[in-house]
């Protein structure tokens, strides 16, 4: 079985490999990370020394918050530090961060298409992360930059940030042509 991998990308001559895979990595996300974690590490601070004189509730509710607010920056940046993609014979799995979830797996069956995009920013879907516009369709955007975009038989898209999606492209379309049902003969008219 032929794996793609980074230094042989498939040109367009060449047949597709049986599994393509492809990352993308944002390094931002390990700032704002740590800007959870040092939310984290005040609450227990204030947790552990409490020098507040002005009750309980009062520090209960710092201490609750500045935890609570760090757990979500640091599992929620975390998530979306990097994005791996696989595409093999039957469909199209994307996991995201280091324990893969969110994980999307779309079965090639329900594509009609796939289209690079040169450049997708995080302003074009609200931000980073897993993204939903009711027009669109959804997307799953670590960085800026090439995209891969698949068009879905519901009308809507899926797109990924992935480095080499021009490649990504070239491998779905080859595995949608070579699924696609054979067209019936044409009527002689005789």
């Amino acid at each position: 079985m032929r794996e793609h991998s980074r230094n042989s990308t498939p040109r367009a001559d060449e047949p597709a490999p049986a599994v393509w895979t492809g990352r993308a990595t944002n390094r931002f996300q390990w700032v704002a990370a740590g800007a959870g974690a040092a939310f984290m590490a005040l609450g227990i601070t204030l947790a552990v020394e409490s020098p507040w004189t002005s009750g309980i509730a009062a520090l209960l509710m710092a201490v609750i918050g500045c935890v609570a607010a760090g757990l979500l920056v640091l599992f929620g940046t975390l998530a979306f530090v990097h994005v791996a993609v696989k595409v093999d014979d039957h469909a199209m799995e994307v996991r995201c961060g280091h324990m893969g979830v969110p994980r999307r797996r779309i079965l090639l069956t329900q594509v009609v298409g796939a289209d690079f995009a040169p450049s997708v920013t995080p302003r074009q879907w609200g931000g980073w992360g897993y993204r939903w516009r009711p027009e669109k369709g959804t997307a799953v955007i670590v960085r800026r930059g090439e995209a891969l975009v698949l068009r879905l038989g519901d009308g809507l898209t899926f797109t990924v940030t992935v480095d080499d999606a021009e490649s990504a492209v070239r491998v779905i379309r080859a595995r949608l042509r070579d699924t696609a049902p054979p067209v019936p003969p044409a009527a002689t008219g005789v």
